[in-house]
């Protein structure tokens, strides 16, 4: 398996319900915590990636705004990404706009998501990765009907 990372949210851990989640299904997945603004949380996902490449990010909201900056920035290190409601639409995304990179990408986004609406994420992720696959479902920003549903180890493993 190739090197996999869960970068969780803003509000969360590496001990919320997603990278629990994650622990138990697919152990040899690296789960750090990731703490401060996203300056100082960029300087540490740098550091725990150090040496890796080939690497799939799994981000949810703030964590996938930090995949996809670690996508523009590091392309020829990342083999793909899945974002999980990305905060593409908060102000910290506003320097990235107009950057593109070729990095597939596949993105759940909840149609009733207010934190990270589709109506502004959507066309923001698509201006940015110019491979992308949007799976847009019936459910909220945390995405807690979609999640299990998810074919994980199809998206990891390939």
């Amino acid at each position: 398996m190739k090197p996999v990372i869960f970068v969780h949210g803003l509000e969360s851990s590496s001990q919320g319900s997603k990278a629990s989640w994650f622990r138990g299904h697919f152990p040899e997945m690296i789960i750090p915590n990731f703490r401060g603004a996203l300056s100082e949380r960029l300087e540490s996902l740098d550091a725990v990636l150090a040496g890796c490449d080939d690497l799939i990010m799994i981000g949810s909201s703030f964590g996938g705004l930090m995949a996809t900056i670690f996508a523009l920035e590091k392309a020829e290190r990342v083999r793909r990404l899945i974002l999980l409601a990305p905060a593409l639409n908060f102000p910290d995304f506003a320097k990235y706009h107009g950057r593109v990179t070729t990095v597939p990408a596949r993105l759940y986004i909840g149609s009733k998501d207010t934190v990270c609406p589709p109506t502004i994420v959507v066309p923001v992720a698509s201006e940015v990765f110019t491979d992308l696959i949007v799976d847009e479902t019936d459910d909220d920003h945390l995405l807690r009907k979609t999640f299990n549903n998810i074919r994980w180890r199809e998206l990891l493993e390939h």
